[in-house]
């Protein structure tokens, strides 16, 4: 069959037709498949290892490899069923990529292996005094380049290895590799979510329904301090758009109000003299008769 043919059937006839044996039930429905694609999940360099050429479909005109998006998914659904047997606190999933630090994160929160978002230490596999100091059954690495230091270590003590990777990705010592485009932040984003939610079906934590599980992709994508942080002002410059103004009724009518309002009605003279009784001929420059300021209080007698 040739490729141009071969491409334009379906994801499940295609993996029919190099020999997928896969059950029914973990076929891709076309929303998986959707997303994939929107996901650049398909899109790799331009550089290809030799052990990575399997997994091409073909290559483009300006020397970008395509990735078989059937051949992911039957390595996604294969690392799953790895996974899912493990108890999750044998289980790490590292990512030293930022594109990935969120969704290793995400992936340990709802499964419950451990996770190592940003730097690995050296040791952590193979040196007991260290502080961050573990023995996994099963590490799963984004990617293989710049997770080297854990995918070397894991060597050294017999630790299988998952690998999301990209065409030019090394497979020293991966034992399973997932093809997949391992820089973009939706596609790496997209595949841990995928990855999570066959592992927690697997698990039978998850109904295998279209809408069984309700933690959105969103979740799992990169995303930029800088722009959470001016999502945040601009959802408070919202909040305070939409608050009701304070209204002043000017109608309303008060003490000093009433008083004003019968002066101005009634015509008063403000220039007449006060009349008597009302503090007129009041001297107020005289010293008060017999009060001395200086004076302290009278001193009691305790006797």
């Amino acid at each position: 069959m040739s490729q141009r043919k071969f491409a334009t059937l379906p994801v499940g006839q295609q993996q029919a037709a190099h020999g997928s044996k896969l059950p029914a039930a973990f076929n891709p429905t076309e929303d998986d498949i959707a997303k994939m694609l929107q996901a650049q999940v398909h899109i790799g360099s331009k550089k290809c290892e030799s052990q990575m050429e399997t997994y091409v479909w073909k290559r483009r005109e300006d020397g970008v490899n395509i990735i078989n998006i059937g051949k992911t998914w039957e390595k996604l659904v294969l690392a799953a069923r790895i996974i899912a047997p493990i108890a999750p606190e044998d289980v790490v999933v590292i990512s030293s990529r930022t594109y990935g630090h969120r969704a290793v994160l995400k992936f340990a929160a709802n499964t419950g292996v451990h996770a190592i978002a940003g730097r690995f230490t050296p040791g952590a596999f193979t040196n007991y005094i260290t502080r961050s100091f573990k023995e996994p059954r099963l590490i799963i690495v984004t990617d293989p380049r710049v997770d080297h230091q854990a995918i070397r270590e894991a060597s050294y003590v017999n630790i299988p290895v998952i690998a999301l990777c990209d065409t030019d990705a090394p497979l020293k010592y991966v034992d399973v590799a997932i093809p997949t485009n391992n820089k973009g932040k939706h596609s790496i984003g997209l595949i841990w979510w995928l990855l999570c939610r066959e592992v927690l079906r697997l698990k039978g934590t998850v109904p295998r329904t279209p809408d069984g599980w309700g933690v959105m992709v969103d979740m799992f994508f990169y995303r930029d301090p800088d722009e959470v942080e001016k999502d945040a002002q601009e959802a408070a410059t919202k909040d305070t758009a939409a608050e009701p103004q304070g209204t002043t009724d000017w109608n309303v009518v008060g003490e000093s109000g009433g008083a004003l309002a019968a002066a101005q009605e009634g015509g008063l003279d403000w220039s007449a003299e006060p009349a008597e009784g009302a503090g007129a001929g009041t001297d107020w420059a005289a010293d008060t008769a017999g009060a001395s300021w200086g004076a302290g209080p009278e001193q009691a007698s305790w006797s």
